[in-house]
Formats: structure tokens, sequence, C-alpha cells
């Protein structure tokens, strides 16, 4: 550790979003990378002390969007595998630790810049194939929102490091921004690549020791990304990559005495167990587990009937059907004002039956194929249940086909009852519920979208009245983690919109800030007295 300089980091600019246009040189480099993955089927180990592991447990690795397109297959992690990951991640900690914080920046900064030059076609392509993305929402993903994750949150440790407590003349005093006791288990979702990324290096970056349990759907993605942080110079064991069904290596890990933290995006059932998990073994503990959790959302748009109705369309589609409705933050459910939805509704359902759907490979489709069958499943049995009910009817797409791929059309249900089942349960799809409501009644059914769903997450308002803005801004504070007005309720931007949400949607702990990153310590002031007192007695004790 260097002692005789004091370092700094500047606060990054996000990273440009490359457009893909058509004879663009970054069009022609992913182009090249999907067929290169295509043609090379990739064998994927564990990683567990900066070593390949290989096990009997295989399992293969298909397109969503092409059942006969195999990316290759993985190796999954079983009871030696996690207790040599753990055993291998404390005695890295030490080592890791008490390296010097812009050492542990460097590396992940490294990671950055190879993500945004050299890799980026390499990890853009492998997001498109493994997890279905087109390459817009790929580039947003797993190049933008990873990079800018491991830049912002290198700034965000270099200014927490810095907040320090006032001293005097006498007392010189200190905090010491401590890593926890113990190993993190990261968890992180299918959709994102980026929060793939972000969820081993956040705590990793702050001096802790790391498992990471990536995705099954995203295993691919992932790796490729666990080997451009080891070409960063990631010292062995500090993150052990050990992908393995999570059901059966969850419980193993939340036993060990040594869990200090568990980082988490999922679904609520999963971060329940967890919580329960840990709460029965509390007393096996070194320490107090933390646990950073984002599940999902029952995410709006509230149109107010000044809204502009372009806008409005727009941020429907948008929201709602990107990545297949696919993200935390996806519309799933709309209230629109009576005059507002006479004047959109034959547009909106116009477009939506006009988006193309299909294969990554062409870059006319807005909309790809939704992540495996048990999603596929799931999705059909909320349209078929809508198509079924005498409260709701699909006005829009409602058709599904996996023969080739796991495909649902885009779909909008319109319903007069703002609790029908769509309205608040989570669909992880392709599917949009429109309530229509009377133009007078806007408080009122303001009142109504706050308490429908237990989530809060993102949510949006649209009007041109400022006043009605003001109005729904205060109605649906708890509402919304992330709030947008006249936006769509996705596309968060590290450094810009801290994201996260609660009730139950998680515990809010902004991926991407500096709240989340001091989840990952541990505190400690330390007090030099520079005059120490010789004697005991004090000054009121000179008289009876």
């Amino acid at each position: 550790m260097s002692t005789n300089d004091i370092f700094s980091l500047k606060r990054p600019d996000n990273e440009q979003i490359y457009g893909y246009e058509a004879g663009s040189q970054e069009r022609k480099r992913i182009k090249t990378e999907l067929n290169a993955l295509k043609e090379n089927t990739v064998e994927i180990p564990l990683i567990i002390d900066g070593k390949e592991v290989k096990t009997d447990n295989i399992r293969e690795i298909k397109a969503p969007h092409d059942h006969n397109l195999i990316l290759g297959k993985y190796h999954q992690a079983g009871k030696e595998e996690i207790n040599r990951a753990i055993d291998t991640s404390l005695k890295a900690k030490e080592a890791w630790e008490n390296t010097s914080w812009e050492k542990r920046a460097s590396i992940f900064l490294k990671a950055a810049s190879l993500l945004a030059g050299p890799s980026r076609a390499e990890i853009n392509a492998a997001t498109m194939l493994s997890q279905s993305k087109n390459v817009f929402q790929a580039e947003i993903d797993a190049a933008c929102e990873l990079i800018d994750f491991l830049r912002f949150n290198a700034y965000f440790m270099s200014e927490i490091y810095q907040k320090q407590p006032r001293s005097t003349p006498k007392i010189l005093n200190r905090v010491e921004y401590r890593p926890l006791e113990g190993f993190i288990f990261a968890v992180p979702p299918f959709n994102f690549t980026s929060i793939g990324g972000n969820l081993p290096t956040a705590p990793a970056l702050m001096g802790n020791t790391v498992l990471w349990k990536p995705a099954s759907a995203a295993v691919y993605s992932n790796y490729f990304f666990m080997k451009v942080l080891m070409r960063a110079g990631l010292p062995d064991g500090v993150i052990n990559f050990i992908p393995g069904q999570g059901s059966k290596l969850g419980p193993m890990i939340l036993k060990r005495p040594e869990l200090a933290g568990v980082h988490f995006t999922g679904s609520v059932d999963t971060l329940n167990q967890m919580f329960k998990e840990v709460g029965a073994n509390i007393d096996r503990f070194d320490t107090y587990p933390r646990i950073v959790g984002e599940t999902g959302g029952k995410d709006f748009v509230f149109a107010h009937k000044s809204a502009d109705r372009d806008e409005l369309i727009t941020a429907l589609l948008r929201g709602a059907f990107e990545y297949q409705g696919q993200k935390c933050s996806a519309v799933s459910r709309s209230y629109i004002p009576k005059s507002v939805w006479e004047d959109i509704s034959k547009e909106l359902v116009t477009k939506t039956e006009n988006l193309k759907m299909g294969s990554v490979d062409d870059f006319t489709n807005f909309i790809n194929a939704v992540i495996d069958e048990s999603a596929f499943e799931k999705i059909k049995e909320y349209i078929k249940y809508a198509k079924r009910s005498d409260s709701a009817q699909v006005i829009a797409g409602g058709e599904f086909d996996k023969t080739e791929g796991y495909y649902i059309t885009p779909t909008i249900i319109l319903t007069d009852n703002p609790r029908f089942r769509t309205m608040v349960e989570e669909i992880f799809g392709p599917v949009l519920t429109i309530y229509i409501y009377d133009d007078q009644k806007y408080e009122e059914t303001l009142n109504l979208c706050d308490q429908t769903s237990p989530y809060g997450l993102t949510g949006s308002i649209f009007a041109k009245d400022r006043y009605a803005v003001a109005f729904a801004e205060k109605a649906l504070k708890h509402a919304a983690g992330n709030f947008y007005i006249n936006d769509k309720p996705t596309g968060a931007v590290v450094g810009q919109q801290p994201f996260g949400g609660s009730r139950k949607s998680g515990t809010n702990d902004k991926a991407g800030s500096q709240w989340n990153l001091m989840r990952w310590v541990s505190p400690r002031s330390i007090k030099e007295n520079l005059n120490p007192p010789v004697k005991y007695m004090y000054p009121f004790m000179k008289e009876k």
C-alpha cells in the first residue's frame, strides 16, 4: 500500500451508446461476433481460486429464440465445489481486503475499459444469443450499463472513503470502512448481464470476497464477463464462479457460519425464502448477514387527461414490450382516462400488432423470444386467463408459439376491473393491462394505483398539467422507488437514477450508488487523543 500519495477519481461520464446503424463499424463487428459464437460451442467450467473446475453435472445452453442453436454447455456445482469455493473465498480474504482501494479500483476500471473496447462485441453478442435480446437492448445492458456500474462504483467508493468525521486540535478522528467479516453470496437474475456483473463486483470492490452463482439462463454471458475480470487482473479466489441450481446450492451456502451478506436480484418468493433460511440459521452465523435484495414490480404508466398522446403511446410500446417485458421495471399496467383512450386506442393497438418479432440475428425485429419454457408457459396461462374472463378482453396480440423458439406476441388486455389479476400480479412478459377511468376521477384512481399492487419499483405519470404532476408525485410517493414524469418507467441510468424499490420490490439499496456500496462495509471509528489527561479528577470535584 502506498503511503506517500493521495489518490482520487474524477466522476465518470456514462458510456456512449452505439447506434448500430446500417453500414456502421459496430454493426459489422457485432454481426461477425454473432456468427463466430454460433459456430463455436463453449464448455463453461466453474472457476474456483482462479482455476477451472469441471463436474459430472452438465447442462446444455440453447438460444431461447432457436431451439436448434446450441451455444454450449456448463458444469454445475455440488456440495463439494460449494465448500471449496467458500473455503477459497475465506482464504483469499485477508490479502484482498488489505489491498489498497485504488489498486482494487484499477482492476474493475480495466475491466470496464476492456468491455468498452475489445470485449464489447463479444459480451453483447453473448447476451443477444443466450438471453434473446436485440442489439440495442444488449448494448444498453451488457456493454453500457455494466461499464457504468464498474466505473461509477469505483468513483463512489472513493467518495465514501473521503467521508470522515470532524477532528479537533486535541483529538484526531477517522473512520475506516472495513469489508464485512466472511464471504458474500451474489445471486443475479437472467435478464440483465449488467446486474449479473454488478452483484458480485460491487461487494468485491469494497474488499469482500464473493461466491457468484449466475442465473442458469445467463451463465453464458456471465462467463464471458468472468473471463474479462480475470484478464483485468482479478486475484484468484476473490470472485468464485459457481453455476448451479439455486434451490440446491442456496440452502448449503446460507447455513455456513461465515456468511456475511447476500446480494440478490430475482423473484419475491426466492428472496422471501432467503430471509427465512437466514432467520432460521441466525444462531449459526458469526455476524448478522446483510441481505440486499431487489425483486420485481407491477410497474405502471398513469395518464392524466392533459397527457401528450404521442408521448404516451411511445412510452407504452417501449416500456411494456422492449425485451419482451422481461425487465423488473417493464410497464405491465396502465391507467388511462376515457378521453385520452378514445384518442389513442386504435393507434396503440395497430402499432402493437405491427411490432416485428423474430430472431436476434434480424435487426429489424423489435421483439424476440422470452427466456425459457417455464416463462413461456406462465405468460401463456395469464393470456388464456384473460381470454376466458368476463372482466377483460385481449385487444392486441395474445398469440404464442414455441415451435422454433419461445415466442409470445406483444399483448394488450383491456379490463373494467382495476383489481383484475393481470393488474395485480407480476407476469414478466410482453403483456400490458389497461384500465380506463373517468376523467373526473383522477385523484381517486391515483389512490387505486397506489393500493392495488404489493410492489413498489417503478412507475410514471404523463401530464402537461403541472398541478396534476405534483399531485401524482405526492399520491404515489411509496408506489415507486423510481418515479418518472413524462417518460417510460424503464431504462434507469447508473449515476443518474439510482435504481431500486421498496414494499415487495426489495430492500431499496439502490444499485449503482453509494447506498449500495455502504452495505458491503462495516465502519470502524478510530479516535486518537493527541493530549491524553494525566489526572483522573475533574474540575467539579475540587469543592464539596
